[in-house]
């Protein structure tokens, strides 16, 4: 059986969401009408979404459950794994008790499910697509702060490499790593190689050593300047190259296929200049605008990338779960369309 994340892991506001904070009005409603009428039946609530997609969020929806239903010892969950390979329509999820005791919840354990489905769903796209090669979970920046945590783990169920904060590895323990940022090489008044030397002085030599090589535009000139400073200690570089700009390694080859950003011919040219310079171990880390669509046609073509750091397209599409009542007192009770589908898959929990 695959182990779950223990509820005590996600922090979670459990008052403000047991008082109805974060849910649809008309849910808080209905347990008033419920309480107010008398009226406790035992329903099952089904929890499904609708293409194939890799689960995450059951731990975290559970935990919810466990920790913010009123009465939570008198329901009965059943539910799939985090990581699960799920087809439309799948139930990954049931709910048996009183609506009473678990209405006020609909909102917070659908969002849970369908922010990190998705997550997750779109990090194995990219995964797949990188063909084996290491990728990087870097779109922190494009979103809210307070979505981290989830976010890190779901990307841990996608399969990858690294995160990028240490909120993102926070569920799982898993550690941030990074390189050094743009804005550090400016202040060492626009040195890369300062700035790398600086870093390589004051952090943890466990840490791996990558430069990032575009400040000027000359990612090739710079990653073997780098090498040299930092000998056989460096140990990746990376191209950042913003998609309004074309290299200057590159403006010579210009003709047959898109310069700008991190094109193809652009890694090529620098692993030709690190090779050449005598460190074919420096291994080329590429960021900057990555899709699966794009790490496919990277992969297609050989470029000779070696890490993929992926940012805002993870967080692009949308997986909707929706929950429904398909049984009440053990009878089926349903929704036109939305009927009871038995699922042997789920799981006591």
């Amino acid at each position: 059986m695959n182990r779950r994340l223990s509820p005590d892991v996600f922090r979670i506001p459990v008052e403000e969401i047991k008082n109805g904070f974060y849910s649809d009005s008309y849910f808080l409603r209905t347990r008033e009408i419920l309480l107010k009428d008398h009226f406790h039946r035992k329903v099952m609530m089904q929890i499904f979404q609708r293409q194939e997609a890799i689960l995450c969020g059951i731990d975290e929806a559970i935990a919810i459950i466990q920790k913010c239903a009123h009465n939570p010892d008198k329901l009965v969950v059943k539910a799939l794994h985090d990581g699960d390979a799920i087809e439309p329509w799948e139930p990954v999820l049931t709910i048996e008790g009183d609506l009473a005791d678990f209405s006020h919840l609909e909102t917070v354990y659908l969002g849970i499910l369908s922010r990190q489905t998705k997550i997750a769903t779109n990090v194995r796209k990219v995964v797949t697509a990188a063909n084996g090669k290491p990728v990087m979970f870097f779109p922190s920046r494009f979103d809210h702060w307070g979505v981290q945590p989830g976010d890190g783990y779901a990307a841990r169920i996608g399969g990858v490499f690294g995160v990028s904060t240490p909120a993102n590895g926070h569920y799982w323990g898993g550690e941030a790593l990074g390189t050094i940022p743009h804005a550090l090489i400016a202040t060492y008044q626009g040195d890369t190689v300062k700035a790398t030397l600086a870093f390589d002085r004051h952090i943890d030599p466990a840490v791996n050593r990558v430069a990032l090589v575009d400040y000027d535009n000359d990612c090739a000139r710079t990653s073997v300047e780098v090498a040299k400073a930092l000998g056989g200690k460096l140990w990746a570089v990376r191209l950042d190259t913003s998609d309004s700009l074309v290299d200057v390694s590159v403006v010579p080859q210009m003709g047959t296929f898109r310069p700008t950003g991190v094109c193809g011919p652009l890694v090529a040219n620098v692993r030709q200049a690190l090779d050449q310079a005598g460190y074919p171990h420096v291994k080329i880390m590429v960021s900057g605008g990555f899709t699966a669509e794009r790490i496919a046609e990277f992969e297609a073509t050989n470029v000779p990338a070696d890490i993929y750091a992926v940012g805002a397209s993870l967080f692009r599409d949308s997986v909707n779960f929706t929950a429904d009542i398909v049984m009440v007192d053990d009878q089926p009770c349903a929704k036109a369309g939305r009927d009871y589908r038995p699922n042997p898959r789920l799981e006591l929990v």
